[in-house]
């Protein structure tokens, strides 16, 4: 068996547009037909730029190879032009390509990824979602709009009770204010007071039917970080996400040693060598890979196993779309350590309607597929309906310093 061909969709995500602006899907094709279907996760270049880094990795290195020697093509891609090192762009390209020969191996074997990766370990996959705005509001709800869920806690504590109604066990929120390419800055005293008053008001809405996840996007100094954590740790959150930016996970670990609530990370990092560096100084007990980014799911179930040592649990990440959701789901269900994975909503919507067969999802966990692959199938003709013709980044920071009292 070989690659013999490559697919790519650039696929727009309508209004609410949950999980980004814009989806980037890769299919490999074998020469006796098989098809597997990738997510690349990648925010620095525009998706037409990366789309043509797709087909450039393919020509040189995907082309004619065998699929079922992933340990052997990932190599040669990460040592490329004599890099040896974690690039982001690049190991975004491999994962996506890495994702998509594990969905040609399973469906060639018959045999879902998770049962080639070890075997099932989770029967249910607990689950947790943002807080979203509901439908009616705004623009049909959509995400990169204001809405008032993200500034006033007691619109955030009535949708947080009600995704509790329809079964979450776990909610995200983040309230600490934008980010911006000039962070890490001191938290103000105005959103720090807000972040706390977010936390007092959902965990009067949800009591102990739920656990609180404080989401931030590494805003703030290690000193910063601290202070706004003291301020958190009475409403007993389960994880303090990316505190402080990634580059530097010494500095994370300040904050970690200095706060009772457990810190998580990792949506950013990519490869084994990135996520080593936060086991070995403690900077996070709780990892956030991305699927579309880490180096696929190989690399990701490595990483899951430097974690057991340290006694690290895992959260897979996800702001993407339903292929990369399923690679999570894949890993998720056959290692040890699993935690919790993040849901977009109930994987209802559009996050649906681009998949053959959607995720299930049942009373807070989602269901563990057997199909063969990646237990998922791109419908293709919904991708090509959608097209994303824009020239926005998948995720835009400030460009401009933010003052207080934001």
């Amino acid at each position: 068996m070989k690659i013999v061909g490559l697919k790519t969709f650039i696929v727009g995500n309508p209004p609410p547009r949950w999980g980004g602006r814009y989806f980037l899907f890769l299919k490999l094709v074998t020469n006796d037909g098989i098809e597997g279907v990738g997510e690349v996760y990648a925010a620095t270049f525009g998706p037409q730029a990366m789309v043509r880094l797709i087909e450039d990795v393919f020509v040189r290195h995907v082309e004619g190879a065998d699929p079922f020697r992933i340990e052997a093509l990932w190599r040669r891609v990460y040592g490329a032009g004599y890099s040896m090192r974690p690039d982001i762009t690049l190991m975004g390209v491999l994962s996506g390509i890495e994702m998509a020969l594990w969905d040609i191996a399973g469906k060639a074997v018959g045999k879902p990824v998770h049962a080639l990766l070890g075997g099932r370990v989770q029967e249910r996959l607990r689950s947790y979602t943002y807080l979203y705005p509901s439908a009616d509001e705004g623009d049909e709800g959509d995400a990169y709009a204001s809405s008032a869920v993200y500034d006033d806690p007691d619109v955030a504590a009535g949708r947080a009770a009600e995704y509790v109604a329809q079964g979450f066990t776990a909610l995200k929120f983040d309230p600490a204010g934008p980010y911006s390419s000039f962070d890490p800055r001191q938290p103000s005293l105005e959103r720090a007071e807000l972040s706390e008053r977010f936390c007092r008001r959902l965990r009067e809405a949800v009591g102990t039917r739920a656990d609180l996840l404080f989401g931030t996007h590494g805003q703030f100094t290690t000193s910063g970080a601290i202070r706004l954590a003291r301020r958190l740790e009475p409403f007993d959150p389960l994880w303090f996400e990316e505190p402080v930016p990634p580059e530097k996970p010494e500095e994370m670990a300040i904050v970690a040693r200095q706060t009772t609530i457990p810190i998580a990370t990792g949506e950013r990092l990519t490869t084994k060598y990135e996520f080593a560096r936060v086991l070995e100084c403690r900077a996070a007990s709780i990892l956030q890979m991305a699927l579309g980014r880490v180096g696929g799911l190989l690399e990701a179930k490595k990483i899951a196993g430097m974690a057991e040592a340290y006694y690290a649990q895992v959260a897979p990440h996800l702001y993407c779309g339903p292929i990369e959701g399923a690679a999570n789901i894949q890993l998720a269900a056959c290692i040890p350590n699993f935690l919790i994975l993040e849901s977009i909503g109930t994987w209802s919507g559009f996050h649906a309607e681009i998949l053959k067969t959607p995720i299930r999802w049942e009373d807070g966990s989602v269901i563990v597929p057997d199909a063969p692959g990646l237990g998922v199938e791109l419908d293709e003709d919904v991708a090509r309906a959608h097209p994303y013709t824009g020239t926005e980044l998948h995720l835009v920071p400030r460009d401009v310093p933010v003052l207080p009292p934001e």
